[in-house]
């Protein structure tokens, strides 16, 4: 017997628009139960990039905290701080310290290129950061507090000073080795012995956590890598991440550059300078107006630094020596005493014990010796007007050559200086008359009349005598013989 099988379907089939919409709803299903963490898996991370390569100034510290900022608006991985510097100031170290302590993204402190150091600051920025960092041929260390004085000036300071700030140092150091986990006791030895260390001997002692040839190799090194921020742990994400170089703006560079020591110290110098000629030739403006834009540059720089202000009074001491000289004859020792003050004074202004801060002492001595050559100057053209012949007024009339009009015996009349003058023969003089026409020297005048005698042939060569022919010419203004004694025309 034979059987079959019948299967008949009688459901329409389904149209394409409604299949279609079945395959979005399915997809849609297996979407809504993926972790949304999956849609940024892809994007690549994003490393901000600064640089550290100076002294530790106020200016600094401030644009430490801008790219820190930055990279916390941009949701970075990690913000990495290029380090070179030979230290500075504690005040704006602490800013440092602060702002990557209180940072929301991980502050990596990278002690390169090769040849580069972090001494002094640097060794406490380097603690402070969540990662530490070094180049292959960099060194890290010279972490010793430098004392300094009430009057801004290095010191040893006594017993019990010496202790209270070297353990405070001491103390902030180790609290930022145990809250990183690394090694604490040479920390310490860095304060009190001020040793140095290379990048491997750093890595070894567990000084640093990473040493990197390249930034690079630094991003790749420290992916993955957990650590401790004030919000909680992160791990990094830096391999393949984009650089975002975030470099000092030109107000930044402009500040920086003004609170170097050496070029705070020129300003203020040439500033001084300035409002020294300003008094010395009022109305004159410019240099007045220069003058007081130097000076107040050089203490914008100086307001950066550690200064000594005994130098900075020493430096205006020298100054209103310079001005006082001006209008007390004395025979150059006030200006010779200014610039001793001014010497003593600039290099009692910012001590070379300071890390990272020094005035370079070649500055010093070519300003002391432009201001010795130029009131050297200035003393010579002085001694030079002096002893040159006047050329207006009576005085410069001595010396001069005429021509008598009427004879002189004694009395009688000359034409000198393009006018007529009684004129008398000078009683020195071995002669008892003078013919008219003949050239005559004026030895001397006393109210409107003139002394005179012969002139020789050396004293006529350098004169310019009237001609016979101008003597003829104005003859007829000559008064009568017998008339009053002729006067001044």
């Amino acid at each position: 017997m034979h059987q079959s099988t019948t299967i008949a379907v009688n459901a329409n089939p389904i149209p394409g628009g409604a299949r279609l919409l079945v395959w979005l709803m399915l997809a849609f299903a297996a979407l809504s139960v993926m972790p949304f963490a999956a849609f940024g898996q892809d994007a690549q991370p994003e490393v901000v990039v600064g640089q550290i390569d100076d002294t530790i100034t106020p200016v600094m510290a401030d644009y430490v905290e801008r790219v820190i900022e930055k990279a916390e608006k941009e949701g970075a991985a990690a913000v990495v701080f290029e380090m070179d510097t030979p230290g500075g100031l504690s005040s704006a170290m602490d800013d440092i310290i602060r702002d990557i302590l209180e940072s929301e993204v991980p502050v990596v402190v990278y002690v390169s290129p090769r040849g580069a150091r972090a001494a002094s600051a640097g060794v406490y920025i380097a603690y402070a950061a969540h990662v530490s960092a070094m180049a292959p041929g960099t060194n890290i260390g010279s972490a010793s507090p430098v004392f300094m004085g009430a009057d801004g000036d290095t010191t040893d300071g006594d017993d019990t000073m010496s202790k209270k700030v070297t353990n405070d140092a001491v103390a902030q150091i180790v609290n930022l080795a145990n809250l990183r986990d690394r090694n604490a006791e040479w920390a310490e030895e860095a304060v009190r012995e001020a040793v140095n260390i290379t990048a491997d001997e750093a890595l070894d002692l567990n000084v640093i956590d990473v040493m990197a040839g390249s930034l690079d190799d630094l991003l790749t090194e420290i992916d993955g890598m957990s650590v401790e921020l004030a919000s909680g742990p992160v791990v990094l994400r830096t391999a393949q991440a984009s650089v975002d170089r975030e470099s000092m703006n030109l107000l930044d560079r402009i500040l920086q550059f003004l609170a170097d020591p050496t070029i705070a110290y020129l300003f203020l110098s040439l500033g001084l300078l300035g409002i020294f000629f300003e008094l010395s030739s009022p109305g004159s403006l410019i240099p007045g107006i220069v003058g007081v834009l130097g000076v107040l540059i050089g203490l914008f720089g100086l307001g950066t630094l550690p200064v000594n202000w005994t130098g900075v009074i020493l430096i205006l001491l020298a100054f209103g020596l310079f001005a006082l000289d001006i209008f007390v004859p004395s025979l150059g020792l006030l200006t010779v005493g200014g610039l001793i003050s001014f010497i003593v004074g600039s290099y009692m202004l910012i001590d070379k014990d300071v890390p990272g801060f020094e005035i370079s002492r070649v500055a010093i001595w070519t300003m002391a010796l432009c201001f010795a050559g130029f009131f050297a100057l200035i003393g010579f053209l002085v001694v030079r007007s002096q002893l040159r012949k006047p050329a207006t007024g009576k005085p410069a009339m001595v010396g001069e050559v005429g021509t008598v009009r009427s004879e002189l015996h004694p009395d009688g009349m000359v034409f000198a200086f393009g006018e007529f003058w009684s004129a008398t023969i000078d009683p020195s003089s071995e002669v008892e008359s003078i013919p008219v026409g003949t050239p005559v020297m004026v030895t001397g005048i006393q109210s409107l009349k003139l002394f005179v005698r012969p002139a020789t042939d050396e004293e006529l060569a350098g004169s310019a005598a009237p001609s016979i022919g101008q003597i003829r010419d104005t003859a007829s203004d000559v008064s009568p013989a017998g008339a009053a004694s002729p006067q001044r025309a």
